[in-house]
């Protein structure tokens, strides 16, 4: 099963890549955020965003409060620790 974190972006690595620091549940890795970004919604505006993150692209924004509902379950329900490892092992 494949899921999508929540994760907040703390910095742009990389503004001509569309490449930001992502910090999901205290592990920071560098994600592509290509698909959140456009004419409305520049790179240097991401930083603090919460993004939903699959696979190292981020998918999707979420607002604060859907993110920490989104976690809480994710808690809940076990899932968050392996796929916080999973992005701990991923280069």
């Amino acid at each position: 099963m494949c899921l999508g974190i929540p994760g907040q972006i703390v910095k742009i690595t990389d503004a001509a890549n569309s490449l930001a620091l992502v910090d999901v549940g205290g592990v920071r890795r560098v994600i592509n955020i290509a698909f959140i970004v456009d004419d409305e919604q520049a790179v240097a505006a991401c930083v603090g965003e919460w993004v939903l993150v699959h696979v190292g692209f981020a998918m999707s924004r979420l607002d604060e409060e859907e993110a920490a509902r989104t976690l809480a379950l994710l808690h809940e329900l076990g899932v968050t620790q392996a796929e916080v490892e999973e992005i701990r092992g991923a280069p």
